[in-house]
């Protein structure tokens, strides 16, 4: 029989420790370092090398004098140095007018997404709660948004949305080439994904509610708004605050719809925050500006998400 020491456990916990270091205590310290620094990347020449010009067959290329064909070949190797810069990238964020447009259109998603997502799936919560004719396959067929990836349905839509032989192109709204249009379709595009989640999170609220509770209250009252106004909502202000949050946390981080459906476009009309932190950092190397920008909005999730629960625990205690 194996006796069970401390050491076998903390053996056992050896490969999630590592993995946890590995994968995100160590690009969290590295991002960090990074946003106080000025990255600067260039490619230099470290030599030149002349070697000889070979034909298809591999072998030398002669010169009509007999002697071997050659071609200058040069070394090169990228540099990359790290300047210490205090808290410039930080600084200069709030200076940049990409970010705060980029602030704006993430805004104005979160704000008019979330919210729908919130009221449609309160609405199909309570419509799929009572008995409808197929019920049970309307659900299967609701929820099927939610297992697709955000960048398979961006391409989906960049199809649908199509203004020259795509399948909404009658309508004659263009969709993706006017800058409200195309914030509007983003907006559409996360809708129709992520109510699906609103809807069933709700749904399984609904019917964890008390029929006795339900009954009780209707002796009191005959008006559904009532009833769902002093009882229903109440009861289910939890769960709502528990998914706006998960929304909110999620929306804030818009990237893969943006990438695939407008490309941040028209012009910048749709650019994201973390799509143009994406931008500063892959396309144009700035990786201490851009870890800067992901900070500032750790910072902002971690406050909200903070406050939030402060009030959530006070409401119910």
């Amino acid at each position: 029989m194996i006796r069970w020491t401390s050491r076998v456990k903390f053996l056992f916990l050896l490969p999630a420790v590592l993995w946890v270091l590995t994968f995100t205590i160590f690009p969290l310290g590295y991002s960090i370092y990074l946003s106080f620094h000025n990255v600067e990347r260039q490619v230099v020449v470290s030599g030149r090398e002349q070697v000889p010009v070979l034909d298809a067959a591999g072998n030398p290329v002669l010169r009509p004098d007999g002697k071997p064909r050659t071609r200058t070949e040069v070394q090169r190797e990228l540099q990359t140095t790290f300047t210490w810069n205090q808290f410039a990238n930080y600084a200069r964020a709030f200076r940049d007018e990409q970010v705060w447009n980029a602030v704006r259109v993430t805004g104005t998603f979160v704000l008019v997404g979330v919210t729908t997502q919130i009221l449609l799936g309160l609405a199909l919560a309570w419509l799929f709660n009572r008995n409808i004719v197929a019920r049970g396959f309307l659900r299967s067929i609701m929820i099927l948004p939610i297992f697709a990836t955000p960048i398979a349905i961006g391409y989906l839509f960049f199809t649908i949305f199509y203004e020259v032989g795509g399948p909404l192109s009658w309508t004659g709204v263009p969709w993706l080439s006017n800058p409200n249009w195309a914030l509007t379709s983003v907006i559409i595009v996360d809708i129709w994904q992520w109510t699906p989640f609103c809807f069933l999170v709700f749904l399984a609220a609904l019917q964890g509610i008390p029929d006795e509770m339900l009954e009780s209250a209707r002796l009191d009252t005959s008006s559904e708004w009532d009833l769902w106004r002093y009882v229903i909502l109440p009861m289910l202000l939890p769960v709502i605050a528990i998914v706006l949050l998960l929304r909110l946390a999620e929306a804030l981080k818009l990237f893969d719809i943006v990438a695939t459906l407008t490309k941040g476009g028209p012009g910048i009309a749709t650019q994201s925050y973390t799509y143009y932190a994406f931008n500063v950092g892959f396309k144009l190397n700035d990786f201490g500006y851009a870890s800067a920008m992901a900070f500032l909005l750790l910072i902002v999730v971690m406050v909200i998400v903070t406050l939030f629960f402060r009030r959530l625990r006070q409401s119910y205690e």
